[in-house]
């Protein structure tokens, strides 16, 4: 009869734990080694082993030497030294290894049988999760990548390089863009003044665009991925949570033929407007732009469908729409909105870095910031976000002064140019400022704010 799993001894080498232990009693420089590779108490399969292991690491803190004396010592302070064998268990490990200058090896095996069980215990809980009538499948999906993500988080060893060796890839790095001839290192935005700021969108960057609504967050937004898909050809993923891929398509044609976005919707075109849109769609058909209309997305789907839209597509930058609409997916557990858009935030920052790609997401500012200049402590439901962000956008519309009207009365007149700042709250790695737009409404179009055109004349 086969042998099943649950039957066979988890993977794990006494001798080679054995082996670094005894480097370590030997030769105290192995402890900085065991130390730079990340070792862990916990990689160490038998007890006895991580109880001298945990004292060894203890009597470093303590900058204590560690040999057999002072390991037993400190054993019997835990109140261990049973668990750890004894004092002669203790003694026998410095005769087993053949050289300490092997610790790295030694180490290395050592950790590389406790991966093999952390992944034995993931996927037995993979199991147990998968039989739980009470989770959903995408629950479940999610919550193995993010053991995965984990474990390798926690594998990566953080290596110590000569200032010298960096500085000569900096200087490379400079040399490119100095040869470039271009302010710009990231994706462009299409708006002259904000990839002068931030030198465009970089990798890796969590990139919030927030307003007040109808204030024109999704104009901004579809802007700057037109101009990044459409005008650059980078590939570009939107998913929209809030809109509908035919209304956001509509909203694309009518930026880019200059056709009043109304007479889009109520079908009252001229036969020019309809050769604009024609001649508008043939440039739009070929542009790398990913919709994904996604109503009630939950962050599960969300993070699976944008890893799959980078391996599959290759996508350089993805755009949401927006935070606040972004389902958190284990609702059993009783939290609050704030803390789940914590979570949300933090997963898509970690989603950012992850890709290696910017990630855009849109965000409802609160009340406070209707009439006054947004900061960033107006971002909705979490301080997280403003923790979590590299680039913080606001959208804001100056007030005009106000003005007594001739005729009080008299029916208002609509507006054709809205002022706008483009506000840089924040930026990780460079400076702050206002950037002067105005929205052009019957497109639904940012431009930059035209020459001699103020709050107080545009209405």
């Amino acid at each position: 009869m086969a042998q099943t799993i649950k039957d066979k001894t988890p993977p794990h080498d006494d001798e080679m734990e054995q082996a670094v232990l005894g480097s370590l009693l030997a030769d105290h420089e192995a402890v900085t080694t065991a130390i730079e590779m990340h070792l862990r108490s916990a990689d160490f399969y038998s007890r006895a082993n991580t109880r001298v292991y945990e004292a060894i690491m203890s009597l470093d803190d303590k900058r204590v030497r560690a040999d057999i004396q002072s390991v037993v010592q400190e054993l019997k302070q835990m109140g261990k030294l049973d668990e750890a064998g004894g004092a002669s268990y203790v003694s026998s490990l410095t005769s087993i290894i053949p050289s300490s200058a092997n610790v790295e090896y030694y180490a290395q095996m050592v950790k590389n049988y406790s991966l093999k069980r952390s992944l034995l215990k993931l996927a037995s809980n993979i199991g147990i999760n998968a039989y739980d009538e009470s989770k959903e499948a995408n629950e479940v999906l999610e919550e193995m990548q993010k053991d995965i993500n984990r474990l390798m988080d926690e594998r990566q060893i953080a290596l110590a390089r000569l200032i010298g060796d960096v500085l000569k890839e900096t200087i490379d790095i400079i040399s490119q863009v100095m040869k470039s001839k271009s302010p710009t290192t990231g994706i462009p935005s299409g708006f002259k003044d904000l990839d002068q700021l931030t030198a465009g969108f970089q990798s890796d960057e969590f990139i919030i665009i927030g307003a007040r609504p109808s204030v024109g967050k999704t104009a901004l937004a579809l802007n700057i991925a037109s101009n990044i898909a459409i005008h650059n050809k980078i590939p570009t993923a939107f998913f929209s949570l809030e809109m509908s891929q035919h209304a956001l398509v509509q909203r694309i044609i009518s930026s880019e033929a200059n056709v009043k976005a109304h007479n889009l919707r109520t079908g009252f075109l001229s036969t020019s407007d309809f050769t604009g849109i024609l001649d508008a769609s043939a440039v739009i058909y070929e542009s790398p732009l990913y919709i994904i209309d996604m109503p009630n997305g939950r962050i599960s789907d969300i993070r699976t469908q944008a890893r799959r839209m980078k391996s599959q597509q290759d996508v350089k930058i993805i755009f949401i729409d927006y935070l606040g609409l972004i389902e958190y997916d284990n609702k059993r557990m009783p939290m609050q909105r704030f803390e789940q858009i914590s979570d949300i935030s933090r997963s898509l920052k970690s989603l950012a870095r992850e890709l290696k790609i910017p990630i855009v997401v849109l965000c409802q500012l609160n009340r406070d910031a209707q009439f006054e200049t947004p900061t960033l402590a107006n971002l909705r439901d979490s301080g997280s976000i403003e923790q979590d962000a590299d680039l913080v956008l606001f959208l804001h519309r100056p007030q005009p002064k106000s003005k007594k009207s001739k005729d009080e009365d008299a029916p208002v007149q609509p507006v054709d140019y809205i002022p706008t700042d483009l506000i840089i709250a924040k930026q990780r790695n460079g400076p702050t400022g206002v950037i002067n737009l105005e929205l052009v409404t019957k497109y639904a179009k940012f431009a930059p704010l035209a020459k001699g055109r103020t709050s107080e004349n545009s209405a």
